[in-house]
C-alpha cells in the first residue's frame, strides 16, 4: 500500500558469520584480480579498457575447452597446462585489439573494447560445437579442486578448523592477489612503470623524449588482459561451470566500481575496494524491507550506486587514491 510503513529487518547473524566472510572474500578476490588489470590500464597508463569481461571469457573458455575437449570431449589437456595457454592466447588477443584500436580517441577505444568483449561472449554463445553454446561446460576444475580441498584438509587437521565452503579457494586467490600487488607495485617503480605514468600524464611529451608510447600502451593492455584471463579462470572455478551469461558487460563495470572505490594508481586500494564493494552488495541480501525478490535485487544495486555517487562527490580519488593521480593526459 502506498504510504504504508515498510517493515525493516536485518539478519545481522548471517552478515557476521564466517560463511558470509568467506563468500565475500571469494567473489571480492575475483573482482580484485580483474581490477588489477584495469589499474594498470586506467590508473597508470590512462587507456580506458572496457573489455575486461571479454578477456575473462576468452581465458576461461580456452582453459575449459582445452581441459574438457569441448561439450562432447572426454578430456584433452591438464588444467595446469591449459591455464597458462589460455592466458597467453588472451594476452595475444589483447595485443590484437590494441593494435587495431589504440590509435583511436579514448572514447572510441572504450567502445571498441566493449565491442570486442561482446564479440567474444557472442561467439561462445553460438559456437555450440566448441563451447557448448548456452549449455554450460563443467568438469574442468577437478585438478584445482584437489588443491583447494588439500588446503582445507590441512587447516582442519593442523588447527582443528571447521572450514566453510570456498575456504581453500579463498586462500589460493588471496595469495595470488597479494603476490600480484607486490609484483605490480615493484614494476611501477621500474623505468617501464615510469614510462607508463608518463604516457598517462602527457603522451606527447613522452613521445618527444623518444619513447614508443604505442608499444608501451600495447604492453599495458597485454598485462591487463593477463589479469582478465586469470580472473576469468577463477570465476569459472567459483561457479564450477562456465556459461556465456557469466561474462556479461556488468563484469567490467563492477570491476570499475572496485577501481573507483579503491582509488586510481593504488594496487592495495584495489584489494580493499573490492572487499568494501562486495560486502555492501552481499550484505544487502539480508536486508528485508518488505519488497519482492526482484525489487530487492534492484534496491541492492541502487544502494551501491548511491555509495559510488557519494564517494565521487566527496572523495573522487577513492579510498586510497591521490588527487594528482586522477590527471590523465588528453
Amino acid at each position: 500500500m502506498i504510504g504504508a510503513a515498510m517493515p525493516l529487518a536485518v539478519n545481522f547473524e548471517a552478515i557476521l558469520s564466517v560463511d558470509f566472510l568467506i563468500t565475500v572474500m571469494a567473489i571480492a578476490g575475483i573482482y580484485a584480480i580483474l581490477a588489477m588489470g584495469l589499474q594498470v590500464n586506467v590508473g597508470y597508463t590512462g587507456i580506458p579498457n572496457f573489455g575486461q569481461a571479454g578477456f575473462a571469457a576468452l581465458g576461461a573458455y580456452i582453459m575449459a575447452v582445452l581441459v574438457t575437449g569441448g561439450p562432447d570431449g572426454d578430456g584433452f589437456m591438464s588444467f595446469w597446462l591449459a591455464m597458462p595457454i589460455a592466458i597467453i592466447v588472451t594476452m595475444g588477443f589483447g595485443v590484437l585489439v590494441g593494435t587495431v584500436s589504440l590509435r583511436l580517441r579514448a572514447d572510441y577505444f572504450a567502445i571498441a573494447t566493449i565491442a570486442a568483449a561482446e564479440a567474444v561472449r557472442l561467439f561462445a554463445q553460438n559456437a555450440d560445437a566448441v563451447t557448448g553454446g548456452n549449455q554450460p561446460l563443467f568438469g574442468f576444475d577437478n585438478s584445482f579442486e584437489g588443491i583447494t580441498d588439500g588446503i582445507e584438509d590441512f587447516l582442519e587437521s593442523s588447527f582443528g578448523w571447521d572450514t566453510p565452503l570456498f575456504t581453500g579457494f579463498v586462500v589460493v586467490i588471496w595469495i595470488t592477489l597479494v603476490l600480484s600487488a607486490v609484483v605490480l607495485s615493484r614494476m611501477q617503480r621500474t623505468p617501464w612503470g615510469r614510462v607508463l605514468r608518463a604516457v598517462r600524464e602527457d603522451e606527447e611529451a613522452a613521445r618527444a623524449l623518444g619513447k614508443n608510447t604505442f608499444s608501451y600502451k600495447l604492453q599495458s593492455l597485454a598485462v591487463g588482459s593477463f589479469f582478465g584471463a586469470l580472473g576469468g579462470g577463477f570465476l569459472a572455478m567459483y561457479f564450477g561451470v562456465i556459461n556465456p551469461n557469466n561474462f556479461e558487460p556488468a563484469i567490467t563495470f563492477l570491476a570499475y566500481g572496485v577501481l573507483i572505490l579503491g582509488g586510481l594508481a593504488s594496487y592495495w586500494g584495489v584489494l580493499v575496494g573490492s572487499m568494501v564493494l562486495w560486502t555492501l552488495i552481499e550484505s544487502t541480501r539480508y536486508l528485508d524491507i518488505g519488497l519482492s525478490g526482484q525489487q530487492e535485487a534492484s534496491l541492492r544495486f541502487m544502494v551501491v550506486g548511491l555509495v559510488l555517487i557519494l564517494l565521487m562527490a566527496f572523495r573522487p580519488q577513492g579510498l586510497f587514491g591521490k588527487r594528482e593521480e586522477m590527471v590523465i593526459g588528453e
